[in-house]
């Protein structure tokens, strides 16, 4: 399985991980001249090599009219897409030519302003989107009266779109991160003074791990939020996988550690999930009754449920009943097991597990079609022919269920 991984060390930011994932590809030159081709008004792309604590890596510059964005304004140290809008429209004569944008805007500047496959066009909008509903909740107002800093916002522009297009180009099958560096202390911005995370950086990161630590300053920005929001779908280690390619995509600040995001891209054997195991003891139960519980545990959306004989209290037998289920599935099967059984509290665990890739299909033989399941990766790979089927041709046409098993190999090695 084609798999990105993004190690977020040091927070992540809309032109660090441009800088990344340009570095991932065979020729970043003519990837950023592809970039540029796209036609965001008044924006360039450019793509330098950087240093940070004796690391070599790149730097994603863009500039918007020839000038890169006012970070004196901001004071914003990778990515500056931060909160630019200053919604107060007196100030707007503070900024000169500096006027004010909205979702609206960017969505007429991407639908008929920009040449984006379609799909790169649905991501770029719906990451917009979410920085527009953060803002909307942060500042309490309705997202069409969320206005963003123009020169900000066209360098968050260039950033998004340049990310959605490169993951878009780079088609992994799955993207995933490490937990999120977010800094610690204040950030400067158009509002004033912060806390890190920036609030609206905070919405976008809900449901993800983070971790603050010893680094002043702001690592994680909004854009940066957004994207991995978007696109990753699993937060943890490194999985175990064959490594193609590396990329540093350097921020602009420097700290005693390399201030960069790191991505690789390359092999993963398997897939792996997180599941919730959820676990009671039960003692005072019939076996007619535990069987009808677990039917119930798997109604509610249980992946496994299983018993484990044990001795409890006073030396009686009993079993341990425990059920596997997907953390969104998670209180619904708790409920059940609570309801269906005797038992007046359920143990929960959180794990990760791997898990071999999964397809179905059928093959045909003389007597009619056997189906099958098959899982591969890590260097395995495995089948299990639908015993319901090789039972019904086995009934029907008097064969053994061994028979029948030989007819549905054969025509598998066959291919029929």
């Amino acid at each position: 399985m084609r798999t990105l991984y993004l190690d977020c060390a040091m927070g992540a930011a809309g032109d660090m991980l441009c800088a990344a994932l340009l570095s991932l590809l065979p020729d970043p030159q003519a990837a950023v001249a592809e970039l540029n081709a796209i036609g965001i008004p008044g924006v360039t792309m450019a793509l330098e090599t950087a240093e940070k604590c004796g690391i070599r890596g790149r730097h994603f510059r863009v500039t918007v009219h020839g000038e890169e964005e006012d970070e004196h304004l901001h004071d914003h140290h990778h990515d500056h897409d931060h909160d630019h809008h200053d919604e107060h429209h007196h100030h707007d004569h503070d900024h000169g030519h500096h006027h004010h944008t909205t979702v609206a805007d960017i969505e007429h500047l991407v639908r008929h302003h920009m040449t984006l496959p379609p799909a790169v066009a649905e991501d770029v909008l719906a990451v917009f989107g979410a920085i527009a509903q953060a803002e909307s909740r942060v500042h309490g107002r309705p997202i069409h009266q969320v206005h963003f800093h123009e020169v900000g916002t066209m360098d968050a522009l260039a950033d998004v779109t340049a990310a959605c297009w490169l993951l878009h180009k780079l088609s992994p099958d799955k993207v995933t991160a490490s937990p999120v560096h977010v800094g610690s202390g204040t950030v400067r911005c158009a509002h004033g003074v912060l806390p890190v995370p920036a609030p609206a950086t905070a919405e976008l990161l809900r449901g993800i791990p983070i971790y603050g630590g010893a680094v002043e300053g702001e690592l994680c920005t909004p854009t940066g939020a957004a994207l991995l929001a978007r696109f990753v779908t699993d937060f943890g280690p490194l999985p175990p996988m064959r490594m193609d390619a590396v990329g540093y995509g350097m921020g602009k600040k420097d700290f005693p550690q390399a201030n960069c995001l790191r991505a690789i891209l390359g092999e993963s054997g398997g897939s792996g999930d997180t599941v919730t195991a959820l676990s009671c003891n039960l003692d005072d139960m019939t076996a007619e009754d535990v069987a009808f519980a677990m039917e119930r545990l798997y109604d509610a959306g249980a992946v496994e449920a299983y018993t484990v004989a044990a001795t409890m209290k006073k030396g009686r037998p009993g079993l341990v009943l425990h059920a596997l289920c997907r953390p969104e599935d998670e209180q619904k099967v708790a409920a059940a097991m609570l309801r269906h059984t005797a038992t007046i509290g359920v143990r929960r665990q959180t794990m990760q597990r791997y898990t071999l890739q999964r397809e179905t299909g059928a093959v045909t033989t003389p007597w009619g079609a056997v189906g099958y399941k098959r899982s591969h990766g890590f260097g395995v790979e495995k089948w299990k022919w639908e015993h319901d089927d090789l039972a019904a041709i086995a009934r029907r046409e008097g064969m053994t269920l061994n028979e029948v098993r030989a007819a549905a190999e054969k025509a598998k090695e066959t291919g029929r």
